[in-house]
């Protein structure tokens, strides 16, 4: 190597091999602060795009998981509510049989009405009462329940809404019927099994449609879940092999300095020939 005061190839080299150590150190430091070995498209553009789409799936799974559970929701209040009209239609039913006992005077006959008529009215207090999230599934006119499934939200979970407002399609009982006479209780009772029947057949959908979104409740779980796995693997940093790394560099950081400084010492070298000359 000629030995030159105009160009110190010695330093170049080390100031080259300084900024690539500070470099690298730099990057080490980067990882280590934010625990991602991805951080920008300058680090893996291939790992950032496809780190991304992930991301995009696990948001709109978290979607998916709120829609499911405001279904979720809406159907267990559409059973409470059922099943509410289940007791009460069964206490109706008593009434009516025992208004349907030909023995019965006309005073305690009048009695059970006054009795049967404010359990009756009860019905569709509850019906219209059974609303949850602004879906009420079960009263005259009621939406269907339903919820998005999927990363993109490309599928609909449907529970179809049933009517059990009095005089309805499932609640055939009327909400005028009394049982002030024999005949109005007979029929009464009548009305009052035929409706407990309906009931039962939509509380088993409402309780099959429940179970249903539970099961995919849990599925939307374990997939958002394994993509977020799937997604750390990719970009998550191995931060003891990165502290392992960052002692390294910072003993390269070192010595890179170490040897400029002795590369930035040539030229007085040089200088120290002439001056015992």
């Amino acid at each position: 190597m000629v030995n030159s005061i105009n160009t110190n190839a010695g330093s170049l080299s080390g100031v080259q091999n300084l900024r690539g150590a500070s470099n690298a150190l730099g990057e080490t430091r980067e990882q280590l602060s934010t625990g991602k070995k991805v951080n920008g498209p300058d680090d893996d553009a291939a790992i950032l795009a496809i780190s991304n789409i992930l991301k995009s799936d696990i948001a709109g799974l978290n979607a998916s998981k709120q829609s499911i559970n405001r279904a979720i929701s809406t159907a267990d209040v559409s059973i409470a509510a059922g099943t509410a009209v289940s007791d009460l239609l069964l206490d109706l039913k008593e009434k009516a049989v025992q208004a349907s006992d030909p023995g019965l005077d006309d005073d305690s006959r009048r009695i059970l009405n006054d009795e049967f008529s404010t359990l009756r009215d009860q019905v569709n207090s509850i019906v219209e009462s059974a609303s949850f999230n602004g879906t009420n599934a079960i009263a005259s006119g009621g939406n269907d329940i339903s919820a998005i499934a999927g990363a993109e939200g490309q599928e609909n979970i449907t529970i179809e809404a049933r009517d059990l407002s009095l005089g309805g399609p499932n609640i055939t009982l009327g909400s005028g019927q009394t049982i002030s006479t024999l005949s109005d209780a007979q029929s009464a009772v009548s009305a009052i099994d035929n409706s407990l029947s309906n009931l039962s057949s939509v509380l088993t959908e409402f309780g099959a449609g429940a179970n249903n979104l539970e099961q995919l409740r849990d599925f939307t779980e374990t997939l958002s879940n394994k993509t977020e796995e799937g997604l750390g693997n990719l970009v998550d940093a191995d931060l003891a092999a990165l502290n392992a790394e960052f002692a390294a560099g910072q003993v390269k950081e070192a010595l890179g300095r170490t040897a400029l400084n002795i590369a930035n010492q040539q030229p007085g070298a040089l200088l120290a020939l002439f001056e015992r000359s």
